[in-house]
């Protein structure tokens, strides 16, 4: 491939040529039926090569199309097992790899960007990019200081084709609903459109990056790489080695599993509370999972371009809520969901029916420990999404407020790689350490009072 496909036409073209092969392949899915051919197995090619011909055209056109496969990717798990397996290989290949930049190119933006002579601040630089991403590509370097450092370099025109591919694909999202059944696709790629500002300012992602870098400075369980240099276009910091997400979820020991796991939880809980801000792009490619000194292992993050700004760290509505449902108090729960917009005004539920709704939901936190597995995430996608249950016709009628937006879809990403781990963790302990609310005040000042006499 050669430069990033930048002209609204060609990108059109290709994003609108997808349903067209879908429905193609459904005509030769036919054709193959009535030489014989079971269902089934018609199906399962089906699924295949639709996946083939949708993830290497997201891939290749990168921008907003790879960014929405990328979103899609950590839901494979609430898929039928029938339709995810087609669907894996060609999601996880998406999380950590697309067609590079040609050298030419990242040369040429180097030099715009840090001044003719950018290879003296670089004892090495390898052309050949270590990743590729939706609005660039991560190159490893060792910075003129001796640091090992990763340069993200972006993709030139990556805006333009960001805000096209997802008006473009906005266009279509009926077709890419049985992607992932019982999930409204639009606004989702409504959300992923308005994050693309954000996303593009390498600015604000070093902010971010470096606030997180400090606080988690000495932090035994999660490391985050220090910000060395920013400019427009180009972002250089320290780099780490480790074994990528996606490798523990294929091959990895259930001890790796477990501990994945639990330090991804420990950060999607306790970021918020120590930095204001919510990481937001927890796709299994922006996690390492690193050896530590003692013979265990700590959790590496990457890729702070997508930051949720929580100044007070996670609402405490969100753990008194949870509290709440656990202890059964439907009354409380549906009075706090309808104060916040959960249910709006014009409508009326049953505080018990609600209840029932979201127990299961909640059943990793009435544990102790909970094993996460794809089985429990798709009988739970199938309860909420089959149109036939009451959870489906119940759930049609709660609202998402935009305030939870992001944090709704961080949960449920998250808890989608916890699953593809097959992860046993400790999420209560995570939930009353670093979720306000969860605890009853009175068990906070028990708490204080303890620590104090310690």
């Amino acid at each position: 491939m050669s430069d990033l496909p930048r002209k609204a036409v060609t990108r059109t073209a290709k994003l609108a040529a997808l349903p067209i092969g879908f429905a193609g392949r459904a005509t030769w899915g036919l054709g193959k039926r009535i030489g014989g051919k079971s269902a089934e197995i018609v199906g399962r090619e089906l699924q295949q090569r639709t996946a083939e011909q949708l993830f290497k055209v997201l891939g290749e056109l990168k921008g907003g199309a790879m960014k929405f496969g990328q979103a899609l990717s950590v839901f494979e798990s609430a898929l039928p097992e029938e339709v995810a397996g087609p669907y894996r290989a060609a999601l996880t290949k998406l999380q950590e790899a697309a067609p590079p930049m040609p050298t030419r190119t990242v040369h040429a933006v180097l030099e715009e960007r840090l001044g003719d002579e950018w290879p003296e601040l670089f004892l090495e630089f390898e052309d050949k990019p270590s990743a590729a991403a939706s609005i660039g590509q991560v190159h490893h370097a060792v910075w003129h200081d001796g640091r090992e450092v990763a340069v993200k370099v972006q993709y030139p025109g990556a805006g333009d084709a960001l805000l096209a591919d997802l008006t473009q694909l906005s266009r279509f999202a009926r077709l890419l609903g049985p992607l992932i059944p019982g999930m409204d696709i639009k606004p989702l790629i409504a959300e992923l459109r308005d994050r693309v500002s954000e996303e593009l300012d390498y600015g604000l992602e070093a902010q971010a990056q470096q606030t997180h870098a400090e606080e988690f400075a000495d932090d035994p369980d999660v490391r985050v790489p220090a910000v060395v240099h920013q400019c427009e276009q180009v972002l250089v910091t320290e780099w780490i080695d480790g074994i990528p997400m996606s490798e523990v979820i294929a091959d990895g020991t259930e001890e790796q599993r477990d501990r994945a796991g639990q330090l991804l939880a420990r950060f999607l809980f306790s970021g918020p509370a120590r930095t204001g801000l919510l990481h937001a792009d927890p796709h299994p490619g922006n996690f390492r999972l690193l050896p530590d000194e003692k013979g265990g292992w700590r959790l590496g993050v990457l890729d702070f371009g997508t930051v949720d700004r929580l100044p007070g760290g996670l609402p405490p509505t969100i753990g008194a809520s949870l509290r709440m449902t656990l202890d059964g108090e439907a009354e409380a729960v549906y009075a706090m969901l309808c104060e916040e917009g959960f249910v709006k005004e014009s409508i009326e539920l049953e505080p018990d029916a609600v209840l029932d709704y979201l127990l299961p939901i909640i059943e990793p936190a009435q544990a102790d420990e909970f094993t996460f597995s794809r089985g429990w995430m798709r009988s739970q996608a199938a309860r909420v999404g089959d149109p036939r249950s009451p959870a489906y016709q119940l759930g049609k009628q709660l609202n998402l407020p935009p305030a939870y937006l992001l944090i709704h879809r961080v949960t449920l990403s998250t808890i989608g790689v916890l699953c593809q781990l097959g992860a046993t963790v400790r999420l209560r302990d995570e939930l009353e350490e670093w979720l306000p609310g969860f605890l009853p005040e009175e068990e906070l000042e028990d708490d204080g009072e303890r620590a104090a006499e310690a």
